[in-house]
């Protein structure tokens, strides 16, 4: 049988995914070319933005049409392009089941509704539901008709999310938020953090080791804040480490996000500066510039003490690499506000940033704040963010121009098939001309020039 996983959002969704289709694969299932073709198609959902929801509905709206071409009905649209893999299959094979299965925030969100709303879907799997896949993928190799789905008290971590074949994968650590941060939506459908116990996360390193994993990212709603049986993160790191080097793994780099700067420890920046597993390529989220708007968002620390804990990573690891969130255009934002973001940004001199505006989400508390900021006030706020963040990142990049780095090749280059493409340990890009025998070993590289966000740069060996 064939399937197809669709996965939006962040970067614990593609664990998730992951950790699915390791499921199917150990039962002998293919990956389709796409979704029209496939027996089970699986939909993981983001509801960190309102945007991301509404493209899911794009996508839900898509397959209510699939299924009918699947099933032949007879005001299936079957002279539409979008639908012509689908044509195709059914001319080819005839009637076809497809199963559609939404998974992830947004069907933890929308648990009650979502299947009343979109009868397309066959199972709606809620965060704390992922441990009845096996099961529901042993009802749709039998044919069986889609039963409801019980949710467990307790989130339970998969055992791997590796992907054959990579050699550069995620390992969840922690799941779950307690910040409530006033926008954020994760608490809600992730709920409270939970911290994965050391004994399964080295059982993880040891089978990624056994595949020939090179890089993990140790990852959580609020990563630096794991605590399982009084082991904190910054004590975590130093077990991982330690096990890497006792194992011989061949897991040479650890990198973590996402971190929340008022779980910052200062053991965390000594453990980052003197650990040469541990890569110096450090997001720390600030989201505002602003003390008054960030205790708007309920973010537990100041202007003032972001900045302090910049200086502390700066001095400790001079060649750190930081990288941020920030978010334009929140309930209440002025003018001073704003231009605080700006002198923020010009202070602390960021290798890269995400940013983006302020989009309401139901069910949090800044969603019914007063003083809702217009949407063109916010898209010029961002740009101007934008265009400031974008010179900063050039000089600072520059910067780098002349140094000679490790580099984990990963990919051959789409614009010159001559050159590999590879990430340093500070999450920088780098195109090299190099064999492609290289994909998946380190490699030591000279930067010899930027183009845009990437480096260019000489193979030394």
């Amino acid at each position: 049988m064939t399937y197809f996983i669709e996965t939006y959002g962040c970067e614990m969704n593609l664990a998730e995914s992951a950790s699915v289709e390791n499921i199917l694969l150990s039962r002998k299932w293919t990956k389709a070319e796409n979704p029209q073709v496939a027996d089970l198609v699986i939909i993981n959902t983001c509801s960190v933005r309102a945007t991301a929801e509404t493209r899911i509905f794009g996508r839900l709206g898509f397959f209510t049409g699939l299924k009918k071409v699947r099933s032949m009905e007879k005001d299936a649209k079957v002279k539409s392009d979008e639908m012509k893999s689908a044509v195709e299959f059914v001319k080819k094979n005839g009637k076809v089941p497809l199963t559609l299965i939404v998974m992830g925030c947004m069907a933890e969100r929308l648990l009650k509704t979502l299947q009343k709303d979109w009868p397309c879907i066959d199972y709606v799997v809620g965060t704390f539901a992922k441990n009845k896949f096996g099961d529901i993928i042993t009802d749709v190799e039998e044919g069986r008709e889609p039963v409801q789905i019980e949710e467990e008290p307790v989130y339970v971590f998969a055992e791997t999310s590796y992907e054959e074949g990579a050699f550069s994968t995620f390992v969840p650590i922690m799941h779950g938020c307690n910040n409530f941060c006033s926008y954020c939506i994760v608490p809600y459908v992730r709920g409270r953090e939970t911290s994965r116990a050391l004994n399964e996360i080295l059982h993880e390193i040891d089978v990624l080791s056994d595949r020939g994993v090179k890089e993990i990212t140790l990852l959580g709603q609020n990563v630096n804040s794991y605590n399982s049986d009084g082991l904190t993160f910054p004590q975590l790191l130093k077990k991982i480490s330690a096990y890497l080097d006792e194992k011989k793994s061949s897991i040479r780099w650890i990198r973590f996000e996402s971190s929340n700067p008022k779980d910052f420890s200062d053991e965390l920046i000594e453990v980052i500066a003197s650990d040469p597993h541990v890569c110096k390529g450090i997001h720390v989220a600030v989201q505002h510039g602003s003390t008054r708007v960030l205790k708007a968002m309920n973010r537990k620390y100041t202007r003032e003490a972001y900045l302090e804990l910049v200086s502390k990573i700066k001095k400790s690891i001079p060649d750190a690499a930081l990288t941020t969130d920030l978010m334009l255009g929140f309930p209440g934002e002025s003018e001073e506000d704003f231009e605080e973001v700006l002198s923020l940004l010009k202070e602390v001199q960021y290798s890269s940033a995400f940013m983006y505006y302020y989009n309401p989400r139901e069910g949090t508390p800044a969603a019914r704040m007063e003083n809702q900021i217009p949407l063109e006030v916010k898209k010029e706020r961002l740009q101007k963010v934008i265009d400031l963040q974008l010179k900063i990142q050039s000089q600072v990049m520059e910067k780098r121009v002349g140094k000679t780095v490790t580099v984990l090749c990963d990919i051959i280059s789409r614009d010159n098939r001559s050159e590999l493409l590879g990430k340093t340990s500070l999450n920088e890009r780098v195109a090299f001309t190099a064999k492609p025998s290289l994909i998946g070993h380190f490699a030591t590289v000279r930067i010899d020039s930027l183009n845009g966000n990437t480096f260019r740069g000489t193979l030394i060996e």
